[in-house]
């Protein structure tokens, strides 16, 4: 077997954070995504910032058990687009 190439050393790799309890990081993120409000003003700033954020909104048809909710992405660039020009019909 060959050998790698031997490291330089000149770049500092962190090792991440160290010491998280992994339940306290589920319990945190299973009461942000349980506020919904919170989670709606976040995907809101993102939108207005032009990201791309995808929205998970209750399935309309009823009868399709597997899927109760459905994932929806929206394009931020389209998103702000729409914006203006709904502000621009608002003000004529």
């Amino acid at each position: 077997m060959a050998k790698g190439k031997k490291s330089k050393g000149t770049t500092y790799v962190s090792k991440g954070e160290v010491g998280t309890n992994r339940a306290i990081t589920k319990q945190r993120r299973r009461e942000y995504i349980a506020n919904g409000l919170a989670r709606r003003i976040n995907q809101m700033k993102a939108l207005k910032q032009g990201k791309n954020v995808v929205l998970t909104v209750p399935n309309p048809n009823k009868n399709d058990t597997r899927a109760r909710f459905i994932k929806e992405k929206v394009d931020g660039k389209e998103y702000l687009k729409r914006m203006a020009n709904t502000k621009s019909v608002m003000s004529s």
